[in-house]
């Protein structure tokens, strides 16, 4: 596999961070959807951009296209610094799911996951799959959208593209 950030551990020896495939990316965006005006989401946060929670987002707030990516772009890369540390990813289609869903739910909610635990057991396909389609609710209510979004975790979990890992976005020239 090749990764794209190198960082240096306090050894003093490189540690490789993996990153999200095009593919990944690309998904991210089209299930997060663009809203460039500050709104609150199913589950009552208030989010701009592409899923960009937090202390910066207020009511009224309004940004660009460009500015959303750049958002997702640092948020990102905090859920796959998070996900990479877990130790669990052995090809990029499960790297990615797991920072898609981590970036939609938040990383504490996958570490103490029965998902997680099911995947470090290695409790199967169908068990792996099944956990992820529990993941519907959003305020309560069962979401179309997360049931997309969760098929489409579970099936890139299970894929592998030897190609695909190869293919990274390059994102040298951003920095947070």
């Amino acid at each position: 596999m090749s990764f794209k950030h190198v960082r240096m551990s306090n050894e003093g020896i490189e540690k490789k961070i993996m990153r999200v495939s095009d593919i990944c990316f690309e998904k991210i965006k089209e299930f997060e959807g663009l809203r460039t005006e500050a709104y609150y989401d199913a589950a009552g946060k208030l989010t701009i951009g592409y899923g960009h929670t937090g202390h910066d987002v207020r009511p009224g707030d309004v940004i660009s296209k460009y500015w959303a990516e750049h958002l997702l772009k640092a948020d990102l890369y905090d859920v796959e610094k998070a996900v990479d540390g877990l130790h669990i990813a052995k090809t990029q289609g499960q790297f990615d799911a797991l920072v898609s869903f981590a970036f939609n739910i938040g990383f504490y909610k996958l570490k103490t996951s029965t998902l997680l635990k099911t995947i470090r057991d290695w409790e199967g396909y169908h068990a792996i799959r099944r956990e992820f389609k529990r993941w519907v609710y959003a305020g309560g209510k069962r979401l179309k959208g997360l049931e997309k979004r969760r098929a489409w975790e579970a099936d890139r979990f299970f894929a592998y593209d030897e190609l695909e890992a190869m293919k990274r976005r390059d994102w040298s020239d951003f920095h947070k």
